[in-house]
């Protein structure tokens, strides 16, 4: 039913061009017609409220002068709440859809870059979290421009021209005369966008410029201490921070301070009404006025005033998505070589043969062969960078191998397309973007994540966070804990369940009782799938169906029991492993911090993972 669903939302986005800005208000014509509705509804009320407040006046003046009774204020104050009440339902409806328009504009975005940046080959492109990160800002950004633009063709244009079909009807000259300070507003807010683009975009450059430095910094730290450049760096940081402060400080005056400019300029007209509109009341104006009308009047152009002033801001808002826009639109555009994936049946996997080495180097591994079944995990280990990361990188497309990869009736070949739609991967590093725990495992793909967050036994742990699934988790997932982001990496991979799973470390950083029940999980969850796991950590590996030793460029296929009989190396590590779990867990870590001193030393103070 999802895939179903899916291929329905691709259907939709590819009826239209995906990298035009009219496209996604063709896209969502139904909605934007609900919006149009009640839109015009809502902000032709609006006029409703100058009227009554003009009315009320006069009847309250009539009640002191023993001309009406009170009873008549409760009758139009009846009448006005009922009014309002319509009104405010009529906006209520109208944000309601124009907030649904945004939110199916910014998935169809969305969906489209998942697709197209993930297609990209890695020594084509910058890794696919790092381009998603960049671009998550920039499809916000251009999505709340095109909400803010659709909300205020009503609530700026329409309301505007209600406000001025009013002001004309009760009289035309004084209209003319004191509109002729909005559009100085409107002109001056025209002028100063290019100089708040120009100031905001140079603040945005210095953060970078700062934000680079720092990161240096912190990166090259030991070197700058053991070579005295300690204190050059920092003041070289304090330098930036200074620049982007002042420039800071420019972009927000430019950008917020010339607000009440434009309304004090737009309020210019009242002086006018206040001159003009008392010789009506008297009498000796251009028009016969009554108090209801001088009020009605002064009140509908101080509402239009303040309107005129909030329309300057949203060109400030459009320019900014304009710019957003001009970044994400090469994300945008369709690769006619692109297909969708289609589902794949659950197949036996093959492997016949299989060598690998990297140019001008002896092979990390050659002669593998061996058959795995849907339902069964492989796990593949090895010795601290024997080649494991590497041998499950061959099954993504990613390295030239020799030998032959078959997956039921479909054949790999070496850099083909055909790993799409079999080969699910999860990485040793995540590979998270700055967007939500939702937008990480879904990647555009619509549904209840629930069931994968249980799977990998962090729903509980989501729950707990401020915004849920909706949480915003920073650049690369930094506001999680290593071992969140390893989890939150196996669910999408999970998500987006494919015949063969290639899972690089996925119990990384938690404990033995979690580490057991996200094993027990993947067999239920992926029982129709084949998983390669690849894992230094070799607690489980009694329960896989095949173990895949790798040393010193062999790879000894085999079960764990031959294993532990047979290979000296792998039973001290197995074995190990277990005293040290079995450990007080004070003692535990007092030994595995021993170790890693011991390790670090050993290698040079560089441990990596295989």
């Amino acid at each position: 039913m999802q895939t179903k669903d899916f291929k329905k939302k691709v259907d939709k986005i590819n009826k239209y061009p995906t990298d035009k800005i009219s496209s996604y208000f063709r896209k969502e014509s139904l909605i934007l017609l609900i919006v149009t509705i009640t839109g015009i509804l809502y902000n032709i009320g609006m006029v409703a409220g100058p009227w009554f407040e003009g009315q009320m006046v006069q009847t309250l003046c009539d009640i002191i002068g023993n001309i009406k009774k009170p009873e008549a204020m409760l009758y139009l104050a009846a009448c006005y709440v009922l009014t309002i009440f319509f009104v405010q339902f009529m906006r209520y409806l109208k944000r309601l859809y124009v907030r649904k328009f945004a939110n199916n504009i910014s998935k169809s975005m969305k969906i489209t870059i998942y697709r197209n940046v993930l297609s990209l080959k890695k020594n084509e492109q910058e890794e696919a979290g790092t381009v998603m990160t960049k671009i998550i800002a920039d499809v916000d950004a251009c999505v709340e421009g095109m909400r803010k633009f659709t909300t205020e063709v009503f609530d700026t244009g329409v309301v505007m021209i209600a406000y001025l079909a009013m002001l004309l009807s009760y009289d035309w000259k004084l209209t003319l005369l004191s509109m002729i300070f909005p559009p100085v507003a409107y002109f001056l807010a025209e002028k100063l966008k290019v100089i708040v683009t120009k100031n905001t975009a140079q603040s945005r450059e210095s953060m970078s410029r700062l934000n680079e430095s720092v990161l240096e910094r912190i990166t090259n730290a030991l070197t700058y201490r053991v070579y005295g450049q300690e204190t050059r760096r920092n003041e070289a940081c304090e330098v930036l921070l200074k620049d982007y402060e002042e420039k800071a400080i420019r972009a927000n005056i430019w950008e917020n301070a010339m607000q009440p400019i434009y309304k004090v300029i737009a309020m210019l007209g009242t002086i006018m009404i206040i001159c003009f509109g008392s010789k009506n009341v008297c009498g000796t104006g251009w028009t016969v006025w009554n108090i209801a009308a001088f009020s009605t009047f002064f009140s509908c152009y101080q509402k239009l005033a303040v309107k005129s002033s909030k329309a300057a801001k949203l060109f400030n808002s459009v320019q900014k998505a304009k710019v957003s826009w001009k970044r994400i639109k090469p994300y945008l555009t369709k690769n006619p070589t692109q297909t969708e994936p289609e589902e794949t049946k659950p197949a036996p996997l093959h492997v016949s043969h299989l060598t690998f080495a990297y140019p001008g180097q002896t092979p990390l591994f050659s002669d593998v062969s061996f058959d795995a079944f849907p339902g069964q995990i492989i796990g593949i280990t090895g010795k601290v960078a024997c080649g494991k990361s590497t041998f499950g990188k061959i099954f993504t497309g990613e390295l030239s191998y020799r030998g032959h990869i078959t997956l039921g009736n479909i054949s790999f070949s070496n850099q083909g397309d055909c790993y799409e739609n079999c080969v699910g991967y999860m990485g040793h590093q995540p590979e998270l973007f700055s967007g939500t725990i939702e937008d990480n495992i879904c990647l555009g793909k619509p549904g209840n994540i629930t069931p994968v967050l249980e799977a990998v036994c962090i729903d509980q742990e989501v729950e707990t966070l401020p915004d849920g699934i909706h949480t915003r988790i920073g650049n690369g997932g930094v506001r999680l804990s290593g071992g969140q982001q390893a989890r939150i990496a196996l669910a999408r991979t999970l998500w987006h369940k494919k015949p063969l799973l290639i899972l690089d470390d996925p119990f990384s950083a938690v404990d033995m009782e979690t580490e057991t029940k996200i094993f027990n999980h993947l067999r239920l969850y992926a029982k129709d799938c084949v998983i390669l796991l690849i894992s230094h950590r070799l607690a489980l590996f009694p329960q896989m169906n095949q173990i895949l030793w790798i040393e010193n460029g062999t790879v000894s296929v085999s079960d764990h029991e031959t294993l532990i009989q047979k290979n000296e190396h792998y039973r001290t590590l197995f074995r190990a492993q277990i005293n040290e779990a079995s450990r007080p867990l004070c003692e535990t870590k007092i030994n595995t911090a021993s170790c890693t001193i011991n390790d670090t030393q050993k290698h040079g103070g560089d441990f990596h993972h295989g």
